[in-house]
Formats: C-alpha cells, structure tokens, sequence
C-alpha cells in the first residue's frame, strides 16, 4: 500500500499515482450512444445522416473519431472536417471542402472520375458564385457515390454555414447507403440567443429539412459510475466513493470538466494510490482551470461585458435575482449591459438560468459546472472580491434585519436553494474583511465555525476561525480566537498550523488563557512535532531548558515534556519524571490525564498490566469537560487494543457510553482488525494512508502498519505488504520498530525465505532488550519458536517458550498465552497427550476472545497438531469471513490432505482464480506464486492458462488492469 506521494516517498511505498498516457482521448460512458451509432451504420435502410449535439465538453469530437474508427473497420473511406469559429459567415464553404476532400482521396489513391464529370470544379465552383445549392448538391452527391464507401465526419458544425448545412441535407436525403454523413454540433440549453448576432454563436444546427430521415443522438452528461470508470482509466485504480462524488459535485458530469479536473488534480499530485485505490488527499484545493481551458477560453472569446459579469457572479449567484443589481452596482456595469452579458455567456453554455415558478422570470443563473465557477472566481483580484464578497453580505444582513427596503428598493435579498446556505454568508464575510462591520463578522464567523464542529468535510470552520481572528483587535479576544484555531486545526488534520500557532500562544500567554488550556497547548504543540515525525524537535522538547524558555507555570511544562521524552521513545526518563513531579500534576484531575495515561503505556511498554487494570477500575472525575472524557475513553481504549484485548476494549466503550464509531480513525481500524471485519478495516486503512492520517502514539506507533501488512498478506498480497512495511521502516527514530519485525518475518516466510525471517526477528528481540522493550516481544519470540520448529530445531526454539511463559506470567495477557500454548504444542512432541491438551486450550481461549482470524489461525493449527480434523470447516468458515484468500486456500489443501470435502466447489473455484490474478497483480513470477501457493511451477502455469481460456484476457498485463480498475475477471477489461 502506498500513498502516491512523490518520488522520495514512491520508494518506500511504492510507484506514485500512475496516470494513463493520452488518457484524456479515452471515450467514457458513451457505450449507449455509440451502440445507437451502430445500428443506424449497420442497417441497410439506415439514415443517411446521423447528427450529435452535446453540450460545451461533452465529448462531441471524441464520439466523432470514434464514429470514423468504426466506418474505417467497414471499408470506409473516411474524410474528417472540423469547423472554425467564422465559418458561418462564409456561404457554401463546408460545401465546398467536402467536394475537396474528395478530389484529395481521388488523388491519393489514384482513382478516376466517372466519365463525363472529368473536371469536378467546373461544375462545383460556378453553382458555388451562383448560389445554386441544387446543382452543387447534384456534384457532392455523384461524387461521394463515385468515392463509395465513404463517410464524411462534420465536426462543430454550430460553425458550419447555413447554405452548406442545407447541400448535405439534401445529399443525405438522396444518398445510397454506401455513403453516410455524420455531423456534431454543440446544443446549449436554456437562455435567448445574442442579440446583437441574430443566432447564437454556438447554437446546435437543426436537423435540415432535406435530410429525410436523419437521426440524431444526444451525448448526455456522465452518471456517477461512468464517471467512476473515467477515474478508474486514468488512475489504473478503483476510485474511492468519495472522490468521484467529488469529481461529480464540482463538474456536474460535464466530461471536459471531470478531466480537466483529473488532469489538474494529476498535476498536483492530489491523488493518491493506496493498495489500488485511488483517494483525493486531505485537504486537497480546488485547482484553477488553466488559461488554454475550453471553458476560460469561451469565455475570453466573449469579451466584455461578459468577463466581468461571470467574475461578480461567480461571488454573487447564490442572490438568484438580486444577483444581477448586485454585479451592476459592484462592477459599475448598466444593467443593460449586466442583462446583455448573462444572455450571451448563457447561449455560449456557461451560465444555466434556473426558470421561475408559473412563467414569472428567471429565479436566477448559476454556472454549468461548479468547476467553472471556482475558475472564474479565483480569477478576481483580493479587492474584487471583498467588494463582491461585502455587497453580498450586506444585502443578506439588510434583508436579515428588515432594512432591505433601503438598500434594495427591488426585493430582499433571498439565496437560492441551489446555494450552499450553510458556507455562502461565512465564506463572504470571510472574503469582504474589513469592509464590513468588523464586531458582526467576527462574532458571526465565530459561531458558524463552531456551528461546523468538527467539520470532517473541510466545509470552512478552520477558514472561517482565521478570518474572525484577523478582524479582531481587542488583545485579549484575539488570544481566545487564536486558542480556538489552534483547536479547529487540530481537529482537521493541519498539525503542523496547530502546533505553530500553540506555541504562539505559550511564548507570551495572557491572562485570559487558563492553566488547563495551557497545559493542553503545551501538549499539543508535543503531539504535533511527533505526528510529524520531527525527532530532532522533539529531542530538544524532552530537555527543561526547552520548557524554560517559556513563561508557563509548571503544571503545564512538567506533562508536556515528560510525553515529549516517551513520544520519543525515551520510557524510562519520562515515567522517573513523572515520579519526581507528581505533586505537580496529580492535584488538578484535568491536568493528570495524559501523565497518567503514559504512566499507563509507559509500565505497558515494560511489561506490566496492573497500572492499566487500575486505571480501568477508577471512574473519571464527573466534573470533567466531555471532550476531557472522551480523551480518556480513547486513550485507554488504544492501549487495549494495542494489547489485543478487544473484549476489554468493548466492554470500556460500553461502560463509558462510547460507540465504537467515534474513536479516532486509526483506533477504529485496531478494532475492526481485531474484529475480523477486514473490509472496512482495510477500506479505513487506505483512506488513512493515502491522506497520510496514519499517525498513532508510541508504543502503538506501527501497529497500523503491522495490521494492514497482516491483512494484505492473508489476501494474497505479499508485495504490497511489503511495500507497506518498507515505508514505515525509519519513520519513528530511536523507536523498536518489533512490530515491522513481525509483519516483515511473516512476508518472508509466505515468500520461502525462513532464513531471512529468522535474521529479521533475532535482530528484532536484541533491539527490544537493548532499548528495555518488553511490548510486542511475545510476537517476536512465538514467531521464531514456530519458524525454528519448521526447520526441525526444537532446541533453539527452547529459549523462545521460556521467554514466552515468562511473559505471559508477567503480563497476564491473553494473547501472550495464545501465543506460548501454540508455540508449545508446536515445539512439543506433536501428538503426544500433552500437546493435545496444550492445543485444547488453546482453542477454548482463542474462542473466548471473539477475533476470528485469530480463532481461525488456532482451529487450523489445532488440527493440524492431531487434532479433530472437523476444527478446518471452523477455521475455514471464519477466514472466508475476514476475506483471507490465500489463508482459505491454504485451509483448502489441508482439508483435502485430512480427506474432508471441501464445501463450496464453485466458490472454491472462483476464489482460486481471484487468488491467483491478485499474485500476479502483485507482480510475481509464477516461481514465486508457486511458493507462495504451495504448488509446482507447472500447476501454476496451468491454472493461468485456464484463467486466460476462461476470462478472454490475453496476458498478464490484461489482468492486471482488470484487477487495478476494479472489472470483474468474469469478461475481458475494458480497454
């Protein structure tokens, strides 16, 4: 799994998002339409002519190369002609290329004229002077006939001269089906026609009266799931639900927009591929169309007084008929020239007008794609926009407070249902500034932010905090909105802003700010140098001078510096700071919940439990603030989960009222990991990964890593798993790193490399102890007890269950004791009584525990140990559930080998054929799938020919974009 993110990042994590080249060429939800196509070409009594409209970027000229591809693979001579902006005025010019389109295919391939029409221009140039569209039509017809099979492919012929349009018409009408016309034209909905031209210049032809029987096909805008396939063909992933609804919100379905917007985002690097899911990164802008855009290019061609109407109302739409009042007072346009400039950037299908209830006017104009919108705002210069923005805000407070009268003799300001209601009046308050009434706006962005909170949609609270911030003067108030951003920043994700403007707080801290709030600053300025991973910074936070710098009471430095030492792996002096201070901390119950919660993780880290169990027991101080409470909820609930404890887990959560969906991200993937619900783990973990949202506090730094390896590795994606595990290596310094150790030990044995696995988990155990680690090391020793005892080295596995038992004593852990029962019954004599027993309990506390995988791991091991055979169906049902392909196919072989029947035959078959397409996406050799599977080269090279035979894919390359984009193997990827 990687994030996409770059060059120095794809290393470690793998290839950056990979955009298809010539991607924008592809034709994307056009498949109805292009069937429509196939009939009228195929049928004997087809129409002669077949006319496309579609709308400014709905892919009229990408459906005409795909129309002329296929009349070129049915013998067509096809002859390609565009339209250009001042055709119009030039009659029988589209005629008359046409009939040199002709001569130049005459020419090429040598063919004659019939007799009796030796010289085509003599015939074609005097009716062309003279106006006579019959005779010319008469000379097009007998030469397309002669040149049959043939087609002409017309593009934008909105451009197109009337008189021409007319000719092949009647030619279309009067054409034996050898020839066949097909023509595009842009067709705008909605709005008048320029005034000033008399017909529109980018109105759609008719169909022309002497066409007899033409078709025309509409090409609609694109549905959400095409515009899904687009994004799947460009990012050879399969997108993330979220990312195409917002490729759907801001481009309305407009296939021009959806890809210049993918284009853009490309460009920025804003999407992001995590285990072959495209996700749009955190926080990623809008971007701003480009200048060579269609779109902007349309609208400079229209001139003035267009541009600056479409800039006042890219601010003022939302004011539906108000609107217009408003861009005439704000730009110093009349309002016949505001009036005029609508119609025209309405016929050039930029704007939509919204209709009027009963035929009572327009209710107002919003731009066809939001995108275009964004564009042409972010074009406006700062004091455009305030002054937009301002006009905006006080027609609505004027119709708010019933003075609209005096400010709008017309009608109160209104905001269209269309509008975002919720961010339009924040988002102008916070562009207009100072041009407003400084108290009001301040005061009313304050509450619309609060009114957000905690804004997981990024819809503004974060923006609108900041813009309150800088319209307030008053010393004291301005310290409390700088508190409240450094909230709002730290709910959002913007860690690094958070921690910024904390410490801008704590350098010079006023009255206003209370003790509680600086001790939670001081803590958060911590937290956020280490989610971004500046261990050099944080070094220097573990010394008392970098505290003494600042003028902070020591209730509020001595916390923040004892998590900066554990954050940084250094356990031993934060707990023995913690000792020596603890009359500073332990009276005030709001400022000793993260000094108790390290000394938690702390004693965790060195093995002891009892602290952790203590803490549980004592109820929280009632007069705590909810979001104190749900801190401590949280916080204990991750060093449970960290422990593998999920039934504690639950039972925390349920006796603090908390529901499992409300912990943080990276908390909630423990749980569902745990739970075996592997799917929206997996799906949470991606989206965590992609957005770089992956940061957990030590000791649990690597978990989510580790978890994910796991996941991936059980479905068939040793690659990605160790990908995975490669991009975390180094990324926590001077922190163990046993749990990668792990991870990393188990892809190499998948992969048949148990002598590398075992180097990677002695070296693992001898970092542990050296840096006093005793947390995760029953990982470590049950995994090289159990790779020892494979290789028949049941002495060197020895040191391994002592220091099992030894842990699992100590700690009282659940998992530890799993772990040293089946390394026991491993290392033992298999079989024998005492194994059996071993096993048996084993299997009684795994089910105990409730975590399917884990259950399974142990019903399979038990029978593989002697014990019942019946335990597979178990262990099989419960990997099925956690969608562990390559643990199920395993469990399959078993059960075979134990003579059991295998239920399923045809889902068996199926995930057979999934398991292998994933190995091969996963870019392995068939050596390699054939020691991963368990199989013979020979075994393998037969299950991808049959997969081939069956499916229609014609090589590896072909399943691995089927697999990438998400296509079932049931047919062949769409190419």
């Amino acid at each position: 799994m990687d994030s996409g993110r770059g060059a120095e990042t794809g290393v470690v994590r793998g290839a950056t998002a990979m955009w298809a080249d010539g991607a924008s060429g592809q034709l994307v939800g056009r498949e109805q339409e292009l069937a429509e196509l196939e009939r009228c070409l195929d049928g004997p009594d087809g129409p002669g002519l077949v006319l496309v409209h579609g709308e400014r970027g709905a892919g009229r000229s990408a459906f005409a190369h795909a129309a002329a591809e296929r009349l070129a693979t049915r013998d067509h001579v096809v002859l390609p002609l565009v339209c250009v902006r001042g055709d119009q005025d030039r009659p029988l010019l589209l005629a008359l290329r046409v009939v040199t389109a002709v001569r130049e295919h005459r020419s090429v391939t040598g063919r004659q004229p019939a007799a009796g029409r030796a010289n085509l221009e003599a015939e074609v140039l005097p009716a062309t002077e003279r106006g006579d569209r019959a005779a010319l039509a008469d000379a097009l017809l007998s030469a397309l006939t002669h040149a049959a099979p043939v087609a002409v492919v017309v593009d934008d012929a909105q451009y197109a001269d009337a008189a021409s349009l007319g000719v092949l018409g009647a030619v279309a009408a009067r054409c034996p089906p050898e020839v066949r016309l097909v023509i595009t034209s842009v067709r705008h909905t909605g709005g008048a026609g320029d005034a000033a031209s008399g017909r529109r210049q980018d109105q759609a032809v008719g169909l022309p009266a002497e066409a007899g029987t033409a078709r025309a096909i509409a090409l609609p805008r694109l549905t959400r799931p095409q515009l899904a396939d687009m994004v799947a063909r460009r990012s050879q992933a399969a997108p993330d639900p979220a990312l195409v609804a917002r490729v759907l919100g801001l481009t309305r379905g407009i296939p021009a927009a959806a890809d210049a917007l993918l284009t853009e985002w490309s460009r920025r690097d804003a999407v992001r591929i995590a285990d072959g899911h495209a996700f749009l990164a955190a926080s990623a802008p809008v971007p701003v169309l480009p200048d060579e855009d269609r779109f902007i290019r349309a609208l400079h061609e229209l001139g003035e007084p267009c541009r600056t109407t479409a800039g006042a109302l890219s601010v003022l739409w939302p004011l539906g008929r108000t609107a217009l009042a408003l861009v005439a007072g704000s730009t110093g346009l009349s309002d016949q020239e505001v009036g005029d400039g609508v119609r025209r950037l309405i016929a050039a299908g930029l704007l939509d007008e919204l209709p009027g209830e009963d035929g009572g006017g327009p209710r107002g104009w919003v731009f066809r794609s939001p995108l275009m919108e964004h564009a042409t705002r972010e074009r406006l210069g700062p004091l455009e926009r305030a002054r937009m923005s301002a006009a905006a805000v006080e027609a609505l407070w004027a119709a708010r407070d019933g003075t609209a009268a005096a400010t709008s003799p017309r009608r109160p300001a209104v905001l269209l249902e269309e509008a975002d209601t919720v961010t339009y009046l924040p988002e102008r308050m916070a562009d207009a500034g100072v041009l407003i009434d400084r108290e009001r706006a301040a005061a009313e962005l304050t509450d619309a932010a609060e009114a957000l909170h905690p804004d997981p949609e990024d819809r503004g609270m974060l923006r609108w905090f900041r813009a309150a911030l800088r319209l307030i003067e008053e010393p004291a108030a301005r310290e409390l909105a700088l508190l409240r951003c450094v909230k709002a920043a730290w709910v959002v994700g913007d860690h690094p802003a958070a921690g910024q403007a904390a410490e801008t707080i704590l350098r010079d801290p006023s009255d206003v700010v209370r003790g509680p709030d600086l001790h939670e600053l001081a803590a958060l300025q911590v937290v956020a140098v280490t989610s971004v991973k500046d261990w050099p910074q944080l070094s220097r936070m573990g010394a008392a001078e970098w505290w003494d710098r600042l003028p902070l009471p020591p209730e509020a430095a001595v916390p923040a510096r004892a998590l900066a030492l554990c954050m940084s792996g250094r356990w031993p002096e934060g707990l023995d700071l913690l000792s020596r201070t603890e009359p500073v901390w332990r009276p005030d119950p709001h400022i000793r919940l993260i000094p108790e919660l390290l000394q938690v993780a702390g004693n965790l880290v060195q093995g002891r439990t009892d602290m952790l169990a203590r803490a549980l027991e004592t109820p929280p101080d009632p007069g705590l603030p909810p979001e104190a409470l749900y801190s401590i909820a949280a916080g204990y609930t991750l060093q449970l989960l960290g422990n593998a404890d999920l039934c504690g887990a639950m039972d925390l959560l349920k006796d603090r009222g908390m529901p499992p969906e409300a912990l943080p991200p990276t908390s909630h993937f423990l749980l569902l990991h745990l739970q075996g619900r592997w799917d929206d783990a997996l799906t949470l973990a991606r989206g965590m990964v992609a957005k770089d949202q992956t940061f957990i506090a030590p000791p649990q730094h690597h978990l989510l890593a580790a978890g994910t390896a796991a996941i991936l590795l059980a479905r068939g994606k040793p690659t990605g798993a160790a990908r995975l595990i490669a991009g975390e290596r180094g990324t926590h310094e001077g922190h163990v790193e046993i749990l990668l150790d792990v991870a990393e030990a188990a892809v190499l044995r998948t992969m048949g490399r148990p002598d590398a696995a075992d180097r990677i988990l002695r070296r693992g155990l001898r970092e542990a102890d050296a840096h006093g680690y005793v947390y995760g090391t029953d990982e470590l020793a049950a995994a090289l007890a159990m790779l020892r005892a494979e290789d028949g080295r049941a002495d060197a596995a020895a040191g391994c269950l002592w220091r099992l038992e030894e842990l699992a004593g100590r700690t009282g852990s659940g998992r530890t004791r799993l772990l040293y029962l089946l390394a026991s019954a491993r290392v033992g004599q298999q079989g024998s009584g005492a194994a059996r027993e071993l096993l048996h309990e084993a299997v009684e506390l795994a089910r105990s525990r409730c975590q399917p995988f884990e259950t399974a791991v142990t019903l399979a091991a038990a029978a593989g140990d002697a014990g019942p055979p019946e335990l597979l169906h178990e262990a099989y049902e419960l990997y099925g559930k956690t969608g562990s392909l390559l643990s199920r196919f395993h469990t399959r072989a078993a059960m075979r080998e134990a003579g059991l029947t295998v239920p399923g035959r045809r889902q068996a078959a199926a995930e057979n054929e999934q398991l292998l397409a994933t190995l091969v996406t996963e870019g392995l050799a068939n050596r390699q799938i054939a020691t991963v599977l368990r199989l013979s080269e020979d075994a393998v090279a037969n299950r991808l020919s049959r997969l081939f035979a069956r499916t229609g894919l014609r090589s590896r390359t072909e399943v691995v974009s089927a697999m990438l984009t998400g296509n079932p193997l049931s047919s062949p990827a769409t190419p």
